[in-house]
């Protein structure tokens, strides 16, 4: 049934002059940069010499500019007569051009792992022109890899479900929907730790194939860490009543880059863990 906690909004005149975008001056860009340099100044240190605590300062600053970044986005949102139609609109073209950035930086890994899967002759130091390379053993694509892609597959259903929701002025059902895909993503996370952790290979010294499928489906695993929190902020502004059936662009910010995480995975799986299948590991 729907609930009457989602009011409709009227579009309220802009504060301003003009329809436009122009953003209040903000120190978390900067903030932002500095902290993750040290992020990359400690991976190194870490790696090179032990030396943990920069890396932990960065990741602190990090967060801690995402938070106080992420506050003020909202607030903004949260203003009357900010986000004009012309600002949502340019909002929408910016979020396209995002996930289409997005899709270039895979297309990269898909690159070179097609180059070397087309062309084995190219992997240094290979005795035999195959692929996967001689003496690795690859996963069971029908084993934690199907399950993780049915896990992802179920959670693009749930969170079209919650948009649904939302566009019946129905709190609960987003509310239950988010939540659901929250989890969802949580629980692909996870066995995909799961995996890694019983990976017949090591990234290290490796060679070609762990390389190209540990940068691939570890950077996929990144953005769907990222995607479940973009999403879980999400639960929290719907559970405070941020959202409306007619304001609502955070969420269906989230939504697109969720589908578009989903679509990565699926190329990943039929690519590499389906077509790019060798000897499988024995577990």
């Amino acid at each position: 049934m729907a609930s009457s906690n989602l009011t409709v909004e009227a579009d309220v005149p802009p504060p301003n002059k003009h329809p436009y975008h122009l953003v209040d001056p903000s120190p978390w860009p900067l903030t932002s940069s500095f902290a993750a340099g040290a992020m990359l100044l400690g991976i190194i240190l870490w790696a090179h010499y032990g030396t943990r605590w920069v890396f932990f300062v960065g990741l602190i600053g990090v967060l801690a500019s995402m938070y106080l970044w992420f506050r003020d986005v909202v607030r903004e949102a949260r203003t009357p007569g900010i986000h004009t139609p012309v600002v949502r609109l340019g909002m929408r073209y910016g979020m396209m051009l995002f996930i289409a950035s997005e899709v270039m930086f895979f297309v990269a890994f898909f690159w070179a792992y097609f180059h070397f899967a087309l062309y084995p002759e190219h992997v240094a130091g290979a005795e035999k022109a195959i692929w996967p390379p001689a003496g690795i053993h690859t996963f069971d694509p029908f084993h934690l890899p199907l399950l993780n892609t049915l896990i992802l597959l179920l959670s693009g259903c749930t969170v079209t479900w919650a948009h649904h929701a939302l566009l019946e002025n129905d709190r609960k059902g987003m509310l239950q929907g988010l939540g659901l895909t929250v989890l969802l993503g949580i629980t692909f996370t996870f066995f995909q730790a799961v995996e890694y952790a019983e990976a017949p290979f090591a990234f290290s010294g490796g060679g070609i194939y762990p390389s190209v499928f540990f940068l691939a489906t570890g950077f996929h695993g990144f953005h769907v860490i990222v995607g479940t929190i973009f999403l879980a902020v999400c639960w929290f502004r719907a559970w405070k009543g941020h959202f409306t059936p007619q304001r609502h662009f955070g969420f269906e910010a989230a939504a697109w880059y969720w589908h578009f995480v989903d679509v990565v995975w699926l190329f990943l799986f039929v690519c590499i863990y389906v077509l790019g299948a060798g000897e499988i590991a024995q577990h």
